[in-house]
């Protein structure tokens, strides 16, 4: 396996060559790793860094550089774990490169987690960690973390594979990135409250090509109920652009009081809020002066999800003004147009042209047409 140096934060490390992605596809080369992923790895080290569990699992190591930088930039304990033999001998060649010592397993992970707990379990697989949510509540003890890349399915554009994977009807609605990180939380909830767990969401994102949820585990039938409170479905017209949500697990039904097209169940889904603002808060004073290598743009995540609203939806604004056959203000101007007419108004982290607001459908065309 020919190698080259590389450094994330403050941790050096040995990166594997890949092989072009057109001969060799992603997630097959000997030791994956992706440098896209390194706004994720960032987020993990300040969450860390504030959360600071006993000890953490970094699940699917690969490289190994996620848990090496826990080790190093956080300094808790770690065990990170590969199933490859290849991937299993880099790491261990990593931690020396890094200087630091960590716990090196090669195992499956449902096996692993199956027979030990850690404060703090990582999943981070190639595509849906589904098949790992199970074991891995079982062998959590307070903060389970999981990306997922398979966002086709979780959004709705591969529905099938939604529905097999989340038992969920995802969608493929205009607000499909928030659908995506709902649906995997509802997912966990879920899977979390056979085991009378409730699960607490922390900070969580998505991005273009991943979703990233961090969480706190409570355990108690009580705590599980409490999660269980939050799951719902969106109905959301077939026709137009209105939308409602429904707290509950089975969906109801009916017609669109704007239209009167069906209104079709997206989830369940999780409804509530997805972050923490003490935890952000914390985040922002723990970045300091360490060094991030995507830290301009981690600030702006942190900061627009702090001010972000909890509604499980947003509206394009270009789209609905492209219905309405007016140009599309500056989302700042209705924002504050909306805010002038006594609702919650604010603008989401994925997207430049999405607004969330509890104005109805019908304030929001009004605001739209009476912007500048």
């Amino acid at each position: 396996m020919e190698l080259i140096e590389g450094k994330e934060g403050e941790t050096p490390f040995f990166i594997p060559v890949q092989d072009p992605l057109d001969q060799f596809p992603p997630g097959t080369a000997p030791v994956f790793y992706n440098p896209r992923m390194e706004l994720n790895r960032d987020a993990t080290v300040l969450v860390l860094s504030v959360l600071t569990p006993s000890d953490y699992l970094d699940a699917m190591g690969a490289s190994g550089i996620r848990g090496l930088r826990a080790s190093r930039e956080c300094g808790i304990r770690v065990t990170i774990n590969d199933r490859s033999g290849e991937a299993a001998d880099l790491i261990r060649l990593n931690a020396e490169r890094a200087g630091v010592q960590v716990e090196t397993t090669r195992e499956d992970v449902n096996v692993l987690l199956s027979a030990r707990r850690f404060d703090a379990v990582d999943l981070d697989p190639f595509g849906s960690p589904a098949p790992f949510i199970d074991s891995a509540i079982r062998g959590t003890g307070r903060f389970l973390m999981v990306t997922a890349t398979d966002t086709a399915p979780l959004c709705g554009a591969h529905l099938r594979a939604g529905i097999r994977r989340y038992s969920a009807l995802p969608r493929n609605t205009e607000y499909h990135a928030e659908v995506g990180l709902r649906i995997l939380l509802g997912f966990i909830v879920r899977e979390a409250a056979r085991y009378d767990i409730g699960i607490v969401p922390l900070f969580s994102f998505s991005r273009e090509h991943f979703v990233r949820l961090h969480l706190r585990l409570n355990r108690g039938a009580k705590q599980a109920d409490r999660s269980l409170g939050h799951i719902g479905y969106i109905l959301q017209c077939s026709g137009c652009f209105y939308r409602r949500e429904e707290p509950g697990v089975v969906p109801g039904c009916g017609s669109c009081p704007a239209c009167g097209a069906l209104l079709a169940p997206v989830g369940p889904l999780w409804l509530g809020g997805i972050q923490d603002s003490e935890v952000l808060d914390a985040m922002k004073v723990a970045m300091g002066e360490r060094t991030l290598g995507t830290r301009e743009e981690l600030v702006g995540i942190i900061d627009t999800c702090r001010a972000e609203l909890p509604t499980s939806s947003h509206y394009d604004y270009h789209r609905l003004a492209k219905v309405l056959r007016v140009s599309p203000p500056r989302i700042a101007d209705l924002i504050a147009r909306l805010q002038e007419y006594g609702f919650e108004a604010g603008r989401t982290h994925y997207s430049g042209t999405s607004l969330k607001t509890t104005a109805p459908l019908e304030e929001i065309y009004r605001a739209l047409i009476s912007c500048p």
